[in-house]
């Protein structure tokens, strides 16, 4: 295989990887809120214990992207692509990992009634997962179209975590003695808001690839 050819087949390879991390993630927001709603401890649990896959997948990626800088000496857009490979694998690890900590609030709240219904929490989720699997499209296509679509999305999940927020705190004053859970529910409207952000830290990366600068799609 000519060395351009080997170049090209391990990029598709970092590629393959960075969508396999972000399906992992997707699918780990998925069964703890599901873990959640239905305050399955059983299935939370085994969320906690499969999150060493998206470490070993970390690790994968970060190895192989050392590996083509020092072998290949990338420049210009290959570099770039190597580089932001490296940052979206990043910002994906720290999502998946938002989702074992939405498992341990639904172990700590335990099988106390839940004190109102998670719709809110469910449209963050599939907000937020919508987000990541455009933003990995985005990626492999290169395209800032739908990058920037992306990031226009978390603004939807701001205003979802602030009214989710806003009731929680109202339902406080009404019933204190749900404090405990209040606050867990709270934390995980927090991780939620935070994955989209990271999600959103993605399409600002595909746009460096793109355009070669930093852009804040944030304001």
């Amino acid at each position: 295989m000519a060395v351009r050819e080997r170049f090209e087949y391990d990029l598709q390879e970092l590629q393959k990887k960075l969508v396999e991390i972000g399906n992992f993630a997707v699918e780990a927001l998925h069964r703890s809120v599901e873990a959640l709603e239905t305050q399955n401890i059983e299935l939370a649990l085994e969320i906690i214990d499969d999150d060493n896959q998206a470490d070993i997948l970390y690790e994968e990626i970060n190895d192989l992207a050392i590996l083509l800088i020092a072998k290949q000496q990338p420049v210009a857009i290959d570099l770039r692509r190597i580089i932001v490979a490296i940052k979206i694998a990043t910002d994906i690890e720290r999502i998946a990992d938002f989702g074992v900590n939405i498992a341990k609030s639904t172990i700590r709240i335990g099988s106390e009634p839940l004190i109102k219904p998670i719709e809110h929490i469910k449209e963050m989720y599939e907000i937020s997962t919508e987000m990541l699997r455009l933003s990995l499209e985005a990626f492999t296509e290169e395209d800032i179209t739908k990058a920037k679509k992306v990031a226009d999305m978390d603004d939807q999940v701001d205003d979802l975590y602030g009214e989710t927020i806003k009731e929680l705190l109202q339902i406080n004053l009404q019933k204190p003695e749900y404090l405990p859970q209040i606050t867990q529910l709270s934390f995980i409207c927090r991780y939620l808001e935070r994955a989209a952000d990271h999600v959103t830290n993605i399409s600002e990366h595909i746009f460096y690839l793109v355009k070669g600068r930093q852009y804040d799609l944030n304001n």
